[in-house]
């Protein structure tokens, strides 16, 4: 992990690592091109399209027709990565994700910039945590969530040389780097840390957050495994059944609503095959109110000490009843 001259971690932003991969397959493949909802600036698209003025599209603000216009590129031969604010790119434009892209599988590559908590003061209209249960309910749709700059560059390169539809969720909040040195692979989960007690899933911007609990709870003789489930679909199905079957409980958090996200995908899967305890943390059955995403992330209950404490719940409750 790099650190800065004081020593704490050197923090990055996702889309900077985003851009620079879309430009290095640009440059290797001419079909690379780029669709966006007069999103040059905040998806990070300015050198790109400094670079490649006739592979970039901008729309304007319609989502609908960005969705179709990346479509109809798809069916020419070419590689479209749609660029939006998440919020903006699955809420307006979900028919014809489902229409266009999913249910034609076409090779389109969607890219959800700034989800969750990102635009924190601009409030609930710009906070993106509804698209885990949107999309992932989409047959052929592949959905990632980069956890750091390395698996962001990963995925990308993943992403293209697949030919079908992926969603992939590129974070705007700093995060540290967390997975230099462990190999992206798509439908895999990668264990972070060992444990035996309890085992925490974060996915994307969160799983510094699980991360830093599992931290916490070692020092209180809680022995916390930590999954970064990067690919929340198809979920890794074998880590899941060995975190139920050796740690017997299982906190899962997410930047986005529990209703119908990772958290309730993973209860799916483990509920007809190896259920055990477990806590949800995400959004709840609310409109996010405004706020910074640290403000927020405090709020749901998803920052590294909210985890610790759920987690000491279950553990706690595991205790009680073997007495």
């Amino acid at each position: 992990m790099s650190t800065t001259a004081a020593g704490t971690p050197e923090l990055h932003d996702c889309r900077t690592t985003f851009a620079e991969t879309l430009i290095e397959l640009a440059e290797a493949d001419t079909r690379t091109v780029a669709v966006c909802n007069d999103s040059v600036g905040s998806s990070n698209l300015k050198d790109f399209q400094n670079r490649f003025q006739d592979r970039l599209v901008n729309v304007g603000i319609a989502e609908q027709l960005m969705v179709g216009v990346a479509a109809g590129l798809a069916n020419g031969g070419r590689i479209p990565y749609v660029c939006a604010a998440a919020p903006f790119l699955t809420g307006r434009a979900l028919e014809q994700i489902k229409a266009d892209v999913a249910y034609s599988r076409t090779n389109v590559k969607l890219c959800a910039m700034s989800p969750g908590f990102a635009y924190g003061q601009l409030g609930p209209t710009h906070h993106g945590v509804e698209d885990f249960a949107w999309i992932r309910t989409l047959p052929e749709m592949i959905v990632l969530t980069p956890a750091d700059p390395a698996e962001t560059r990963e995925a990308l390169h993943w992403a293209h040389h697949y030919d079908g539809p992926v969603y992939l969720r590129i974070g705007r909040t700093k995060v540290p780097d967390l997975t230099p040195h462990i190999p992206f692979e798509t439908g895999r989960a990668a264990r972070l840390r060992d444990g035996s007690d309890i085992t925490l899933i974060g996915v994307g911007t969160t799983v510094s957050a699980t991360l830093d609990a599992a931290h916490q709870l070692a020092a209180e003789g809680i022995d916390a495994r930590v999954l970064n489930f990067s690919t929340v679909k198809p979920l890794d199905e074998q880590a899941l059944l060995a975190a139920a079957t050796e740690t017997g409980r299982i906190v899962t958090v997410e930047e986005a609503n529990i209703h119908g996200g990772l958290g309730s995908a993973i209860t799916e899967f483990l509920a007809s095959r190896q259920p055990v305890p477990m806590r949800l943390l995400g959004v709840r059955d609310e409109f996010t109110p405004t706020g910074s995403p640290a403000f927020l992330a405090d709020y749901f209950g998803i920052d590294a000490e909210s985890v610790a404490h759920a987690a000491r719940d279950l553990t706690s409750a595991r205790q009680g009843a073997a007495a």
